[in-house]
């Protein structure tokens, strides 16, 4: 099991919608979370990618040096960029980091955004270009380590005598991650794909999802990893995480809500509408699953539920996740900074022991916990006495 926190360089808040509790995202706050995930044990960062965010790949260059664990799951954007240069980026960033990187396929979802990057394409056709783009950016960058070209003439993009004279330090190339719930994207994913990401739908959509990516991928001879992108809401108690995920939304007004979902129905996103669909805008509903809330999603895109509970609960339903085959969690929470710490401190004890034990830091010899009236150390506290002491 791999954990995964989020960067938030499209803005952070104690609040949705509404900019009270809202601060400033510039580089020493990234750099702030990304210090502080890697010295908690989080494998690495998503970078989130599109307009309304700071370019990922220079905020994951900006934070190379200042970390020197922490993986960065970093976009590719087909037709945004060409796979010749996209393969020299990946190759430069993989070795400045000593293989840190990872690539997350976008072939985006809102046509409006597209064309203001210059991208005149329907869903169909994006995903023929990205098809043809990932096969030349893949064989560009396996090929590099042997010093050979590659030539390609596809019906979407073409290159003759393409070459990468620095090869990146993973080989044959950055393991590369991409979510989507279209059939082409699913068709492009057991074919090309190390990695397969879901949004956080309710087990059984996850499941059917993932029993036809491994039935695809089998029938090709490969077999991928899967992963999972979350948010959390964590407290000591499952009353005060509810009550948590209420005050989250407490400022969203129903007009805000509504424009909100009115965007998304526009997009062509096959992922953002089931997204959508778990709660239709609707606020009574929220709880689309056993403490799967959905309440998020009315007004952000993308990834739109939230795993709500006490720290026993919610390592209960990621391991349902898990059982299904997920085995990497990619978690966020608002404020970002605040709740990596929280979710680290409550729920990474109760992590299977496998993952513990990678996330677990080397501690300086001596007391753990402050030293209470200058000489006794204070006494372990578990779980079991939590809940124990939360029924007394």
């Amino acid at each position: 099991m791999k954990i995964f926190w989020f960067i938030p360089t499209h803005g952070d808040s104690r609040y949705l919608g509404t900019n009270k509790g809202a601060r400033q995202v510039d580089h020493a706050y990234m750099k702030q979370i990304a210090l502080t995930v890697e010295h908690l044990g989080y494998e690495g960062v998503l970078i989130p990618t599109g307009r309304s965010c700071e370019d990922p790949w220079i905020t994951a260059a900006s934070l190379i040096d200042a970390t020197q664990k922490l993986k960065f799951l970093v976009a590719l954007r087909p037709g945004i960029t060409t796979p010749a240069l996209a393969a020299r980026m990946a190759a430069t960033f993989d070795r400045l980091s000593h293989g840190r990187l990872l690539l997350n396929l976008v072939t985006g979802g809102d046509e409006q955004e597209l064309k203001g990057d210059g991208l005149y394409e329907d869903h169909s056709t994006r995903y023929q270009t990205a098809a043809e783009y990932t096969h030349i950016w893949r064989e560009i960058l396996s090929r590099s380590h042997s010093g050979e070209s590659f030539s390609f003439h596809g019906k979407r993009l073409q290159v003759d005598d393409a070459k990468l004279l620095y090869p990146p330090v993973q080989h044959p190339h950055p393991p590369l991650w991409f979510g989507g719930s279209s059939e082409a994207a699913i068709e492009l994913a057991s074919e090309q794909v190390d990695t397969y990401l879901t949004w956080g739908e309710p087990p059984a959509a996850v499941k059917e999802k993932l029993e036809l990516l491994k039935a695809k991928a089998a029938a090709k001879g490969r077999s991928l990893n899967y992963g999972i992108r979350l948010h959390v809401i964590v407290r000591e108690t499952n009353a005060e995480a509810w009550q948590a995920a209420e005050d989250l939304i407490q400022y969203v007004d129903d007009a805000t809500i509504a424009s909100a979902q009115a965007k998304f129905q526009a997009m062509d996103s096959v992922g953002q509408r089931r997204m959508a669909a778990l709660h239709q805008g609707n606020r009574s509903q929220l709880e689309v699953s056993p403490n799967l809330w959905a309440g998020v999603g009315l007004v952000r895109g993308g990834a739109g539920t939230a795993l709500v509970g006490d720290p026993e609960t919610v390592a209960a339903r990621i391991q349902e996740y898990a059982d299904l085959g997920i085995s990497t969690f990619i978690f966020s929470g608002y404020p970002h900074l605040e709740e990596s710490i929280r979710f680290a401190e409550l729920v990474f004890p109760l992590l299977p022991l496998e993952t513990q034990k990678k996330l677990a830091q080397p501690n300086l010899t001596g007391p753990f916990g402050e030293i209470v009236a200058n000489q006794y150390v204070p006494a372990a506290h578990t779980s079991a006495q939590r809940k124990l002491e939360q029924v007394e």
